[in-house]
């Protein structure tokens, strides 16, 4: 940052040599990424409702890689699916008792979705006068949306080839404008995209269950899901970063469909994605390593900076990776979002963050 801000994969995929060479923002990490090396952000979600005070701690903590504040405690609207179909163009969501659905004009639950996305963006606005560098924002990606949002009939979008179409469709577009007012509001920022798919393994494996709970969908096809990916990642143009903390998050398939990074709870790994992981780095993918809990320990104190990220040294010593290309390639983040957590630890939470991954460039081995 130039200027300091104010205020589920097997591992079975077959490699391919051709894999994110169209993408804009793919190849060696350092070289194309907007953040720099030893970098440290947030999933998203933070506690509270107050956007001005969630903006202050993010801007004033995280340097190298802020991000926009989401503060689901705020309600319907704030929360991770009703903020997406806010973005939606063309389509529009309401809340029932089962969850948000479809409908067929906007109402006062898109109005407030809305609402409360511009009163988060008017408050990163104000802490990032004169801002230069990366800066994140999120949305539900196209799968997990597709998981979640309900058709008129109360059945998942997932369960209808053309609903998925149209849908990611309408989230590509209305993430292009949310990107354009992001760019809008902060001139300095070169955006970069993070799409929360925490049911991406779960389409993958034909795991969602449908309306009534007693069958699922059927696991949709792999190519058609990293198509979709690719031709949203191709649009945006702006590097792209897809969360899951799922365990098995599908790292191959990611890769392929040119993605910039993929965050992860570090805690969810096994030594059987250390292959799929040694070939995303090697290919250029950044990785979010969720090192730092998202909510308070029980001990109620963290560990020394260096001990949160020691799973990130031994899983690079068996990948044999160099040391060099650690800190270019792992940004350091919390586990998950921080909603759960309260504001003061949230703030040590990210500012412990920090401090990790300086640790790692400081002693990469």
């Amino acid at each position: 940052m130039s200027t300091t801000p104010h205020g589920t994969d097997t591992g079975t995929d077959t490699p391919r040599t051709d894999a994110g060479t169209d993408s804009p923002v793919s190849g060696r990490t350092s070289a194309r990424l907007p953040w720099g090396p030893a970098a440290a952000t947030g999933i998203g979600s933070m506690p509270g409702e107050d956007a001005r005070e969630a903006a202050r701690t993010v801007t004033g903590t995280l340097e190298s890689l802020p991000f926009l504040p989401e503060l689901p405690a705020r309600g319907p609207g704030a929360d991770m699916t009703g903020r997406t179909a806010g973005l939606l163009v063309e389509l529009y969501a309401h809340l029932e008792p089962s969850g948000w659905r479809l409908g067929d004009r906007p109402g006062r639950d898109t109005r407030r979705s809305r609402s409360w996305l511009r009163e988060d963006l008017d408050a990163l606005e104000e802490f990032t006068q004169g801002f230069q560098g990366a800066l994140k924002v999120s949305a539900v990606g196209p799968w997990t949306l597709a998981a979640t949002l309900e058709r008129r009939n109360g059945q998942a979008v997932l369960g209808d080839t053309g609903a998925r179409r149209d849908l990611a469709a309408s989230l590509t577009e209305g993430l292009l404008a949310h990107l354009a007012d992001v760019r809008r509001r902060v001139p300095g920022a070169q955006p970069v995209l993070q799409l929360d798919e925490p049911s991406l393994t779960a389409v993958l494996r034909g795991r969602v269950p449908t309306a009534s709970g007693y069958r699922t969908h059927a696991a949709v096809d792999r190519a058609v899901v990293e198509g979709t990916l690719r031709e949203l990642v191709s649009a945006v143009r702006v590097p792209v970063v897809v969360h899951s903390c799922a365990p098995e998050p599908p790292f191959a398939l990611l890769r392929r469909a040119g993605v910039t990074g993929v965050a992860f709870d570090a805690a969810l790994l096994t030594q059987r994605e250390d292959e799929t992981i040694g070939e995303a780095v090697e290919g250029g993918t950044a990785l979010f390593a969720g090192a730092v809990p998202g909510v308070a320990p029980a001990s109620g104190a963290l560990s020394d900076p260096a001990g949160s990220v020691s799973g990130v040294r031994s899983l690079w010593r068996r990948l044999g990776l160099a040391p060099a290309l650690l800190t270019e390639s792992v940004v350091v983040t919390p586990a998950c979002g921080l909603a759960g957590a309260s504001p003061a630890y949230a703030s040590a939470a990210l500012a412990h963050c920090v401090r990790a991954a300086r640790s790692l460039a400081d002693n990469p081995e």
